[in-house]
């Protein structure tokens, strides 16, 4: 019993009942028109007149209209923001934004027909019924109110009267249960007529990659720049704090590179910071292009690296695309600071060869003859780098050969992204 009365008169229920009142709320200028029309054809006295010919002849043409007028892409975010609030349907099955094809137009149109429709007759009833199920009811107690409603003699008796309030009560129990059984009729068919397209899908799947390949991007930047920065301040640190009594001077060069890395640092985290601060899709597409350090500031990462760094290169790097050379930049970035925290203060072997149409970077270290000792658990500094690379096009590994690990990478200068 007490579930039955929850599907008639719960929360749910009562929401759904207000969300068909809606929709009876919103037939109603469509129903005017009707009886404009329909009005002369039944020779009726006026648009509010109790005629039923009237009433349901403007019904009939009310519901084309509105149907033809929900087929604008702006009636499902719309129907959907009602739908959602009111429907006890989860949030996850329903579209999102205007319907784009002509096939979600046309279920958006469907939606809404059947939403305007029933909501009008349930509508109707719940104007008409509840008054009247009320003087049923109260019938037998009042005289006048029975002269009122001019109940005929033999019905003015009371084995006759006792009836009245149990077919009150039924009255409203049936609209309740009309009520219940037309919202869970929309309930159902909101994620059928509401829910995703195939091409709405589509277009969730790719603004979740796009979103997801942007996460990854600020990703790296913050692993690359940072990351690189505390190992070279750790290394400088640690040296110096092995020789603070007998090389000051040492300590002093020690001292300016950490002071300049994290400068540098600072600037770089101040930059991939204002990319997720980002608003709107125009300075998304702004932040989307390069920034940062690239090939031409290669000297100063190397200096400041805390690794001795042989460098030799061949061709005319200046001439490498901004988007390729920023790339490179951060790969040989990566590759010192995995240098750094795994073989120490090792010299490090880098080659950049501006080849045909690609950019070949080689990085050559001593393996380390015991287990890392900055970082032991590693990281993602060697999958961020074959990223980077793929993203232009490109290939890039990493791994041991003979005594040393070697880096290489592979990017071809007209890289996409």
């Amino acid at each position: 019993m007490k579930r039955v009365l929850g599907a008639l008169f719960g929360a749910r229920a009562r929401l759904r009942w207000l969300h068909l009142i809606l929709g009876g709320a919103l037939l109603m200028p469509y129903w005017l028109l009707g009886t404009v029309v329909v009005g002369p054809l039944v020779d009726a006295k006026g648009m509010f007149s109790n005629s039923l010919p009237l009433q349901f002849g403007a019904y009939g043409i009310a519901l084309p209209i509105a149907a033809a007028t929900a087929l604008f892409p702006l009636a499902r975010p719309l129907s959907v923001a009602a739908a959602r609030a009111l429907c006890g349907v989860p949030a996850d099955r329903f579209a999102d934004g205007p319907a784009r094809s002509g096939a979600a137009r046309v279920r958006t149109s469907g939606w809404f027909t059947l939403h305007v429709g029933l909501g009008a007759l349930i509508s109707g009833a719940s104007l008409a019924l509840p008054p009247f199920a009320v003087t049923l009811i109260a019938l037998p107690l009042s005289a006048g109110l029975r002269d009122l409603m001019m109940v005929p003699d033999h019905l003015d008796h009371p084995w006759a009267l006792a009836l009245a309030p149990p077919a009150g009560i039924a009255m409203l129990v049936a609209l309740a249960g009309c009520a219940a059984a037309a919202g869970a009729l929309l309930a159902r068919q909101a994620p059928v007529l509401l829910g995703p397209s195939p091409a709405d899908r589509l277009a969730a799947a790719e603004r979740r990659a796009t979103e997801l390949a942007e996460r990854n991007r600020l990703a790296r930047e913050l692993h690359d720049s940072v990351g690189h920065a505390l190992s070279a301040v750790t290394l400088q640190a640690g040296a110096a704090r092995k020789v603070l009594d007998s090389d000051t001077e040492f300590v002093r060069e020690a001292l300016a590179a950490i002071e300049e890395t994290t400068r540098r640092t600072v600037g770089e985290l101040v930059s991939v910071l204002g990319l997720l601060r980002r608003s709107d899709e125009r300075e998304g597409a702004a932040a989307g292009q390069v920034t940062g350090p690239a090939l031409d500031t290669l000297d100063g990462l190397l200096d400041r690296s805390g690794v001795p760094v042989s460098l030799t290169t061949d061709g005319d790097l200046a001439a490498v695309p901004a988007l390729v050379s920023r790339e490179a930049y951060r790969i040989v970035q990566e590759g010192l600071s995995n240098a750094l925290r795994h073989a120490g203060a090792c010299p490090v072997s880098l080659w950049i060869v501006l080849s045909g149409e690609e950019l070949e970077i080689t990085m050559e270290n001593p393996l380390p003859g015991r287990a890392p000792v900055i970082r032991p658990g590693g990281g993602r500094g060697v999958r961020g780098i074959a990223e980077r690379a793929a993203l232009l096009g490109g290939h890039a590994q990493a791994g041991p050969r003979d005594a040393v690990w070697r880096l290489s990478a592979r990017l071809p200068l007209a890289g996409r992204r």
